[in-house]
């Protein structure tokens, strides 16, 4: 299974903020979108082809929370910008790249989202839970194909 099969069964939108918008609007648009991080892409980016150069960070609930303990108040936190709390997207994925491949580069780089790009256009966002779900259907998948194996050889 693929990074891409992943995104053919989850989708391939991508939600998306500017690094100028609020962390209270990016609050809200997690929420909104009942998800753990979003992409914080350059404002004069075009809202399709979005190029692997317009991608300037992530914002996860994680650098959010991050953001709360070093902050004096949580009015400080959501009045700050996407760009002052992202984390900056290091890592990305090709469509073709084999589930264990995400699995160990999110694992050995410590990082739970990776922007999927294709010739340097991004073409969807996957998330370690969308890879730990592709995985055990994997194997889900093997362990019944192992089974019949057995059952039809006797």
């Amino acid at each position: 299974m693929t990074i891409s099969t992943i995104l053919n069964e989850k989708g391939r939108d991508i939600v998306r903020v500017a690094p100028t918008d609020l962390v209270s609007a990016v609050v809200a648009c997690l929420a909104e979108h009942r998800i753990g991080a979003v992409l914080v892409i350059d404002a004069a980016a075009p809202r399709v082809n979005v190029q692997a150069r317009h991608i300037l960070g992530i914002v996860s609930e994680r650098d959010i929370v991050r953001t709360l303990a070093r902050a004096d108040g949580a009015g400080d936190v959501l009045d700050m910008t996407a760009a002052q709390i992202m984390t900056e997207a290091r890592y990305t994925i090709s469509p073709s790249a084999s589930l264990a491949e995400a699995a160990i580069l999110m694992t050995e780089r410590r990082v739970r989202h990776l922007p999927v790009l294709e010739n340097e256009v991004m073409v969807g966002l996957v998330s370690i839970g969308d890879v730990v779900k592709g995985r055990l259907e994997q194997q889900a998948n093997e362990v019944n194909s192992l089974r019949a194996y057995v059952v039809g050889a006797h």
